[in-house]
């Protein structure tokens, strides 16, 4: 878990350059308007890119990954 942990937060700083995200991984990174809807996409696409998961932008609702841990259960959900 730790190292998708570590390549989730990876990702979202260099999607994001928000160096610090790993110490607020439970925020709301659309309120705290550190992902937009550009940048969510992005991400998904990394992490099919990253771990092989892909997710659909349809397929879950905003609240199912709205946090890095959220999204790192996502992944391992489907791991």
């Amino acid at each position: 878990m730790a190292d998708i942990a570590s390549q989730v937060i990876d990702l979202i700083i260099d999607i994001t350059g928000e160096e610090e995200i790993g110490s607020y991984r439970d925020d709301d990174l659309f309120e705290e308007e550190v992902l937009d809807s550009l940048g969510a996409i992005e991400l998904l696409v990394s992490i099919r890119e990253e771990f092989g998961v892909s997710i659909a932008p349809t397929e879950l609702e905003r609240s199912e990954m709205n946090t890095v841990n959220k999204i790192i259960a996502r992944i391992q959900e489907r791991l």
